[in-house]
């Protein structure tokens, strides 16, 4: 069997696009651009309608108003007083004031958690420099032994 090469049309080069610069910013998909045109025409109406169900005890209809008026915030700031984590102790008093924080309903739960992880994060790194002291003693005993 022969192999045929694919024949490039005049004035391409193999591995040269046709449309070097691409498409210009803010070009939108065809089928995009029918949509929006549909929805620009009855736009009004259709969010009349969905207001006007939101008013007659449609829960699904309120929660499409409510979503769009008020979308529901990905983080707060929080403010809470923790004791200072420079040593475990710290930490693991700071741990239980997140834990009575979030009993109390004071953090939600995922603030807690969030919290919860910054803290620990802190303790790593205490254990990190602990150890490190102790690695470093221990080698200035062996090498300082008397060899």
């Amino acid at each position: 069997m022969t192999e045929s090469k694919r024949k490039v049309p005049p004035g391409f080069k193999p591995g040269q696009s046709g449309n070097p610069a691409g498409k210009a910013k803010g070009t939108r998909n065809h089928a995009t651009r029918l949509v929006l045109a549909l929805m620009e025409d009855g736009a009004k109406e259709v969010t009349q309608v969905i207001i006007n169900a939101a008013r007659n005890g449609d829960l699904t209809a309120a929660k499409m108003v409510l979503e769009r008026l008020a979308p529901p915030l990905r983080e707060r700031p929080i403010s809470i007083d923790l004791p200072d984590t420079g040593d475990a102790a710290g930490v693991a008093a700071a741990q239980a004031c997140i834990i009575a924080a979030v009993g109390a309903g004071d953090l939600l739960p995922g603030e807690g958690a969030a919290l919860s992880g910054i803290v620990e994060a802190r303790r790593k790194a205490i254990e990190t420099i602990d150890l490190e002291l102790r690695i470093a003693a221990l080698e200035v005993g062996r090498t300082g032994g008397g060899r």
